[in-house]
């Protein structure tokens, strides 16, 4: 796949971000409810599904294997499902785009079927490495070859009845889990995962959900998840949260642009997922849970976030598993703190659609920010609230979270002739993830509601 042509977009310093606004739906959770509403026996109904480039890719696979997915004009997807074991053999490749948990989740799926893919994905895509998905999915049958180093083009011929495995995780990863688990829905027997430490659980409470049996304790070596195969998923009726890491970008931005008072509306708060919201109180952020509630498992609540100083810290390292995608958003407020900010434990971040460490610390530096590279993070000595020179060209990488966070950092660089805008190379990652990103942005600073 060719990435589109790059747009360029120059994002100037900004007034006060007031009024209301509700994100796209949780990208984790919209993977997840196309997939498993693809396996369940019957028709399933999603509201509030994000629909951006990451997502449809998704929908799209599951289609090429035989689900009846549509969109009525009211936003609501249904999906009529083909059964745990019942996916067919795709007619051609399975494009992923720049999507890594389309990639990686639906190699699971795959996995334990009796079908062949081929998975494909753009220039960013291609470069991200799938062996630590290749290993376990390899010890359970199924048969991959891929391009040098893991990547893509990837084939996998699946295996049916594929083996049911124990696997400790060597790395954090949910997306790896997952794989696992989604492997062994269609695999005889139980099927374990062990996670050393704790990643996001969307992918446990959605198949308790659907109806497949799914158990989870504690022991001395971690979480142990079990999943018994075979399993008959039942259709369901979902409603999307709004997606936390999305919700990051607008929560920093309303904290470090002064007089700024914005709600946030329908935010899932996963404990699993709510890092970043933790570690921005802990430096003095002012964030407000309203309307509290629980929507289809999960927890929910609209966020009142105000303008506040922020004071540097060392973040602790037992957040990142939580916050791992909003590491480089963290790192634009850490910019503007008083004080030092020391952000470590971030190793995954030099495996995502960019080096997102090495991304951010150029980024940041263009702009006149005093940062310092080490190898699983970042340390960063903040401006004590004052605005950056800005005044630079930032390299996004085809990365969507690169392009927003300094799309944040712009909202408050010096205004004038002496320095100010931020230009984004190529702003159109970010329909990856968050389609409306930009005109939200402009409706808060126009105090729009």
């Amino acid at each position: 796949m060719t990435h589109p042509t790059p747009i360029a977009r120059e994002i100037q310093p900004s007034g006060p971000l007031t009024g209301r606004v509700r994100v796209p739906g949780d990208k984790s959770i919209s993977h997840r409810s196309l997939m498993l509403s693809a396996l369940a026996v019957g028709t399933s109904r999603i509201e509030g599904l994000l629909e951006g480039e990451d997502v449809l890719a998704t929908a799209a696979a599951m289609r090429a294997m035989g689900a009846t997915i549509s969109r009525s004009d009211d936003a609501v997807w249904s999906v009529q499902g083909v059964g745990v074991g019942g996916l067919l053999q795709p007619a051609t490749a399975l494009e992923m785009g720049n999507s890594g948990t389309s990639t990686r989740l639906l190699m699971g799926l795959v996995a334990s079927h009796p079908i062949t893919a081929t998975f494909i994905g753009d220039a960013s895509l291609s470069k991200r490495p799938m062996g630590r998905v290749i290993t376990p999915l390899s010890q359970m049958g199924a048969d991959i070859t891929s391009s040098p180093g893991g990547r893509l083009p990837l084939m996998l011929r699946g295996i049916c009845p594929a083996i049911p495995i124990t696997y400790t995780l060597p790395v954090a990863s949910a997306q790896v889990k997952s794989a696992v688990l989604l492997a062994g829905l269609n695999t005889p027997g139980i099927t374990r995962v062990i996670e050393p430490v704790a990643t996001r659980d969307h992918s446990e409470r959605m198949l308790r959900g659907f109806g497949a049996i799914v158990t989870v304790e504690a022991s001395p070596q971690g979480r142990i998840i079990e999943i018994t195969g075979e399993a008959k998923l039942k259709p369901q009726q979902i409603v999307v949260p709004g997606d936390p890491s999305s919700a990051a970008f607008l929560v920093v931005a309303a904290t470090i642009v002064p007089g700024s008072d914005v709600v946030v509306e329908n935010v899932g708060l996963n404990p699993t997922r709510a890092g970043l919201f933790t570690a921005l109180r802990l430096m003095g952020a002012s964030i407000e849970e309203q309307n509290p509630r629980e929507v289809g498992g999960e927890p929910v609540a609209d966020l009142r976030v105000r303008h506040a100083a922020l004071t540097g810290i060392e973040i602790p390292p037992d957040l990142a598993p939580s916050m791992i995608d909003e590491y480089p958003v963290l790192f634009v407020a850490a910019a503007f703190a008083t004080g030092r900010t020391i952000a470590r434990g971030a190793d995954e971040l030099r495996v995502k659609e960019s080096d997102r460490i090495a991304a951010m610390a150029a980024a940041l530096g263009a702009a006149g920010a005093r940062v310092e590279e080490v190898e699983d993070g970042m340390i960063i000595d903040g401006t004590g609230g004052d605005p950056l020179p800005g005044d630079a060209t930032i390299a996004t990488l085809l990365d969507h979270r690169i392009a927003m966070s300094m799309a944040v950092a712009a909202l408050h660089c010096r205004k004038g002739n002496a320095g100010g805008a931020i230009t984004l190379d190529d702003a159109s990652p970010v329909a990856t993830s968050y389609p409306a990103f930009f005109d939200q942005i402009a409706q808060l600073q126009s105090g729009g509601a």
